[in-house]
């Protein structure tokens, strides 16, 4: 199946503007309206959960599904401030603290305001601490240095900083010549830009829907929980999330992941096998895999009492959880297979 360029094109334009728009898990707001705006663009009516969820209604018949993507990123939250101004954190989500170190952040106080910081390790000068190669990182080693003259704490509470505030991680997005897209919350940033842009063909009429479909931006699935909300009457829920590339894993940078297993067990056998003969129709580049530290706002669905049989794609993104980087391609194929997926 030939997708136009200007499908592909779209959701890497979108892609770009949600990484630009900072949502750790809880902070959300402005990336669902972004959504909300594009979709209303295209004529299509989208509504909120109580969680602060998108969903939208595409249209179609019979078999009703949902394909859903994550809004929410990895990032951080204050935990105190310490006595010499510096700031504790605690995850939002799970990393490894050695990729945050030297990153730009964001501190976003409850009042609005925004004060700029970066992830620096406690003592971070090699002149002076001649054991900073050998420090483990975590959150008692690594610590927020922000953006102002501060020097206790009392400093830094006196701008409106306190614990509990959100902290962003500067996601640097990156189109390059080549087509690789670089940046922070690819996962699952470029899966949302997917939809946006499958949503824009089904509004035009350049996709034709063979079964009832909604579209579904779930704001809580870095945590855990994204997925326990879903539309009345869905019988299929297809999370489009990302291909982990590595180890002896058949996904790259360029294809379209299929999910056989992640850590929660098997998807469903009859959904998968349906995605495979989807994508040999579209002649997608693709891949077949198991991801056994990995889970999806799918089995979150299986695990709220949902009775819907469950499946698992998304375009291959290298350094998960870090700097991440894939290429239009991953983003062409995986467009392509949810073309074929959805077409009667």
């Amino acid at each position: 199946m030939n997708i136009d360029e200007r499908h592909t094109e779209l959701a890497v334009r979108r892609t770009l503007e949600l990484c630009r728009i900072p949502s750790p898990t809880g902070f959300t707001r402005d990336a669902a309206e972004l959504v909300e705006k594009a979709l209303r663009a295209d004529g299509i009516a989208p509504r909120r959960t109580n969680k602060g969820s998108v969903f939208c209604d595409l249209g179609g018949s019979g078999r009703p599904l949902v394909l859903a993507a994550h809004l929410d990123t990895l990032g951080a939250i204050v935990r105190s401030v310490k006595p010499n101004g510096r700031l504790r954190f605690s995850h939002l989500g799970s990393f490894p603290d050695l990729s945050i170190l030297t990153e730009t952040c964001i501190v976003h106080a409850r009042d609005g305001r925004r004060f700029t910081g970066t992830f620096q390790p406690v003592d971070a000068s090699l002149h002076v601490n001649t054991k900073l190669r050998e420090m483990k990182f975590d959150d008692q080693t690594v610590e927020i240095l922000l953006d102002e003259r501060v020097a206790k704490r009392e400093d830094v509470t006196a701008l409106g900083i306190s614990a509990g505030d959100i902290v962003s991680i500067d996601a640097r997005p990156l189109l390059t010549e080549t087509g690789f897209i670089k940046s922070r919350h690819l996962d699952d940033k470029a899966s949302a830009g997917i939809l946006l842009s499958i949503a824009a063909a089904a509004a035009s009429g350049a996709l034709s829907l063979g079964r009832k479909t909604w579209l579904l931006f779930t704001t809580y699935e870095e945590v855990g929980h994204g997925g326990a909300v879903i539309p009345e009457g869905v019988e299929e829920f297809l999370s489009v999330d990302m291909g982990a590339v590595g180890d002896d894993l058949g996904c790259d940078e360029y294809k379209v992941s299929i999910c056989a297993k992640d850590s929660n067990g098997p998807y469903d056998w009859d959904v998968t096998n349906a995605l495979i003969e989807a994508a040999k129709r579209a002649l997608c580049d693709y891949a077949v895999d198991i991801y056994p530290s990995y889970g999806s706002d799918a089995d979150v669905a299986l695990f709220a009492g949902h009775d819907v049989r469950h499946g698992l794609i998304g375009p291959g993104v290298y350094a998960s959880h870090g700097y991440e980087r894939t290429h239009r391609d991953a983003l062409a194929n995986t467009l392509a297979l949810i073309f074929a997926y959805l077409s009667p």
